[in-house]
């Protein structure tokens, strides 16, 4: 496929997203429909929507380039996942609504402190400034491998059209934009990923049934792992508890996430939202999965030389874009390009959001939708992409893994204090030092490193995985309650 093609692909795709964005947003603009699409947002849109945000780039090119070395290992992770948003719809979700939070970091500052408020917008300001900019880097390599490289255009500079064209649709309209734009994105995802499984399946000679056979009955399909305990870091109780605290963490703890299901009018709307998003969830990675079985299955029997490619990331462009007919490139792009952007779009407006409600105290003007506000919030927007441009081009020197596995390395040290944070406040009455809680929160992922590093990995046969995040959580609890005061536990997330 030619790189003009997918470039004339891209335009009218977000000529479609630039035509969503004006007609949410010609009516109303202020910062109400931005922060929390005023509180009017149907669940089953919004439920539908998250699935894009939730699975990202990340999932469409990494998941399935992982199958490769760990076979359906992921999906024990996926599990963890799933009954993370269970906890999530009746634990974190009614604590959030009985509070009427705009952004749930203000819940922190209630129970601990205004320093442990700050810490933990903080947290999630860098968290998931580093995570999307991670997941934005992954289409960009791909746009920059199969498109830009073609016209010697610097990576620099698709990096920042995407950021341009990012800003464009979302910079008006906010959540009450992405709400919509996330829900078509949606459906282009999941609409590729089927026809990915159907062309590289006829690609193979196979049909529906033989198709599913040929998947179970391959080298790929191993989906538990119980051996070797200490070694492995793929071993199922790690991905499996991982996969349930890296989610709270992730997404019960991030501002991203939760402003969706704060855009509806009941808790009950909310949590039907989380019990179907989780649902769809799990079907759709285990979808990724199968494609990436059937990715290593094709390049066998194409003769494709996978040691050849620089990361696993890259099977499934190369086969898509290089090896099968215009079609399935197509879809290929559609796919990636809105499993990114959904991510993308998601976040500068929770960053935009959390920055001026938590830094800004938006939430205390006598009248938050004031036009000088509002022009605050646009530039706020924009100062956000412009950072997210600049951790991009920093991950760009750096980075030679696989972008999934960076990504929850990288959640694990930045959310284990936020989930630290959050639980001592949920299930204790003890009062924090609160002006030691931004050192804490810095030292215990330092701690955390250094075992990992330095002792745990040289020394002795046990290997970390993506129960880090449980660690570093647990080491935040410890010191701050080492350095609290006052005693108890609650069943609520309010002190008594």
């Amino acid at each position: 496929m030619t790189p003009g093609i997918l470039l004339l692909f891209l335009i009218a795709y977000f000529g479609v997203l630039l035509g969503v964005a004006y007609f949410t947003s010609r009516k109303s603009a202020d910062n109400a429909s931005f922060f929390v699409a005023n509180r009017s947002a149907k669940w089953y849109m919004v439920a539908f929507g998250m699935i894009g945000t939730a699975l990202s780039g990340v999932t469409f090119i990494s998941v399935p380039g992982a199958v490769g070395n760990s076979d359906f290992g992921y999906f024990q992770f996926i599990l963890g996942n799933a009954v993370g948003f269970i906890i999530i719809a009746y634990v974190l979700l009614p604590l959030y609504y009985r509070m009427n939070l705009t952004s749930i970091y203000t819940y922190l500052e209630e129970r601990l402190g205004h320093r442990s408020y700050k810490t933990g917008a903080m947290i999630f300001l860098v968290s998931r400034t580093i995570g999307s900019a991670f997941r934005l880097y992954l289409v960009a390599i791909i746009l920059q491998r199969f498109i830009f490289d073609a016209w010697n255009v610097p990576f620099a500079v698709t990096i920042i059209l995407c950021l341009l064209l990012i800003w464009l649709y979302t910079n008006k309209g906010g959540l009450k934009t992405i709400i919509v734009t996330d829900m078509l994105q949606t459906f282009f995802l999941v609409l590729a990923v089927v026809l990915s499984i159907y062309f590289m399946a006829s690609s193979l000679g196979l049909n529906f049934f033989q198709t599913i056979e040929t998947v179970k009955n391959s080298s790929y399909s191993k989906i538990f792992f119980w051996e070797d305990a200490l070694g492995n870091s793929m071993y199922f109780w790690k991905h499996f508890l991982g996969g349930i605290f890296v989610t709270l963490g992730m997404t019960g703890l991030d501002q991203d996430m939760m402003q969706k299901n704060l855009s509806m009018k009941t808790i009950g709307e909310a949590q039907k939202n989380m019990l179907t998003f989780t649902g769809i969830f799990v079907v759709i990675n285990l979808f990724f999965l199968s494609v990436g079985a059937l990715l290593y299955l094709y390049a066998q029997e194409a003769g494709v030389d996978v040691a050849t490619l620089r990361t696993p990331d890259y099977l499934y462009p190369e086969i898509a874009l290089r090896h099968l007919t215009l079609l399935p490139g197509i879809i290929f792009m559609m796919g990636l390009t809105a499993a990114t952007f959904a991510t993308t779009d998601s976040a500068l407006t929770a960053l935009t959001t959390s920055f001026c409600v938590d830094f800004l105290n938006f939430n205390k003007k006598s009248d938050p939708n004031d036009l000088s506000l509002v022009k605050t919030r646009n530039r706020v927007h924009f100062g956000f992409s412009v950072v997210m441009l600049a951790v991009i081009l920093v991950f760009r020197l750096i980075n030679d893994d696989s972008v999934v596995t960076a990504i929850f390395t990288a959640a694990s040290y930045t959310y284990g204090p936020l989930l630290g944070l959050f639980a001592f406040g949920m299930l204790t009455r003890r009062q924090v030092a609160d002006k030691l809680v931004p050192y804490i929160c810095l030292l215990s992922p330092i701690i955390c490193y250094v075992l990992n590093a330095y002792v745990l990995g040289p020394h002795t046969p046990y290997a970390m995985g993506f129960e880090l995040i449980i660690y570093n959580g647990a080491i935040t609890w410890l010191l701050l309650r080492a350095t609290s005061k006052g005693g108890g536990s609650v069943v609520s997330g309010r002190p008594a």
